[in-house]
């Protein structure tokens, strides 16, 4: 059933896949992979900004799951690539909806992880009614602390890296290094923006597994991606109202899900998840004690599949 050396399933390629415009401005990539007739998911990719991977894919049973994936507005293969413009949380699940009815799905799975997650929670408790369950990973709740532990509180664990990614701030402007970079980021200077939004991807990336990792190429896709609309979702407080997620976590608390954490997450300590655990009683917490961030550290895409697995169980059973 699985990969001899992966916990995932075997590489997949999509059996449909094409664009969606959902606005003058926006058209957005989707691909489906799996049984057309299986269990529907959602697959919420993280950032905002990075894209999917063919790894996304595999997480799944491709004879029980019928696996829609997307690529977020600004993010992979939609367009336009970077565009800030109509482009926030609620925007973001306007479109989740438009695919949804174009897949003919009257509810699914909902699978994210990192911001992914944050997105999840945000469409569950928007559509709780579409909603079968949660697969959640690297719980990101969007609130201020996190916004500034992400900033700063990088130096405390890495901090050759905070100072990498400071160095090319005037020092009277690092007492808020994220309005110093989306000043940049947004830059139509190509000569303004490149350099700092290579910054800013460098700067996560170098975080997200708890082992070292070797530094993957430049990649204009993902740098831009990753740094325009990391930085403007983080200005925006992810367009919520305080604390919003855990505050309006009623609206799915009847619904089954697993979370799955990397006890040394530097990235989205475990403290968010945790606290959604104990907002959410019904909720499955699994903490992995050898994994930073990264959903294809073994552990956590062991949980992963497992948690996947256990859900196609309980749904043959229901």
């Amino acid at each position: 059933m699985f990969d001899a050396a992966s916990p995932l399933f075997p590489p997949i390629t999509p059996s449909r896949h094409g664009m969606l415009a959902v606005d003058g401005l926006h058209t957005i990539y989707w691909e489906e992979v799996g049984n057309p007739a299986g269990i529907p998911v959602i697959f919420l990719h993280g950032g905002p900004g990075a894209g999917l991977s063919p790894q996304h894919r595999r997480f799944f049973d491709p004879e029980q799951y019928r696996v829609i994936l997307f690529d977020q507005r600004g993010a992979g293969k939609s367009t336009p690539l970077g565009e800030c413009r109509a482009n926030t949380t609620q925007l973001l699940i306007e479109d989740i909806e438009r695919l949804r009815e174009m897949a003919g799905v009257a509810q699914w799975l909902v699978f994210g992880g990192s911001w992914g997650s944050t997105l999840a929670l945000a469409y569950g408790e928007a559509h709780p009614e579409r909603c079968l369950g949660f697969v959640l990973r690297g719980i990101f709740l969007c609130t201020r602390k996190e916004i500034d532990w992400f900033l700063d509180g990088a130096q405390w664990f890495h901090p050759e890296v905070h100072a990498e990614f400071i160095a090319p701030i005037p020092e009277a402007e690092r007492g808020d290094l994220l309005q110093a970079y989306v000043r940049r980021i947004i830059s139509d200077d190509p000569a303004v923006h490149w350099p700092a939004v290579r910054a800013w991807s460098r700067f996560e990336g170098r975080r997200v597994f708890l082992l070292p990792q070797a530094d993957e190429p430049p990649s204009d896709t993902l740098d831009l991606g990753v740094g325009r609309l990391e930085s403007h979702y983080m200005a925006h407080l992810g367009f919520f109202s305080d604390d919003q997620l855990v505050r309006d976590i009623g609206r799915i608390a009847h619904l089954p899900a697993v979370i799955v954490q990397g006890r040394y997450d530097v990235i989205c300590p475990p403290v968010s998840a945790w606290r959604l655990h104990q907002a959410w009683p019904g909720s499955v917490l699994k903490m992995i004690p050898d994994a930073g961030h990264g959903a294809m550290e073994q552990g956590i895409a062991r949980a992963l599949v497992a948690a996947t697995e256990q859900f196609k169980r309980q749904r043959a059973f229901a």
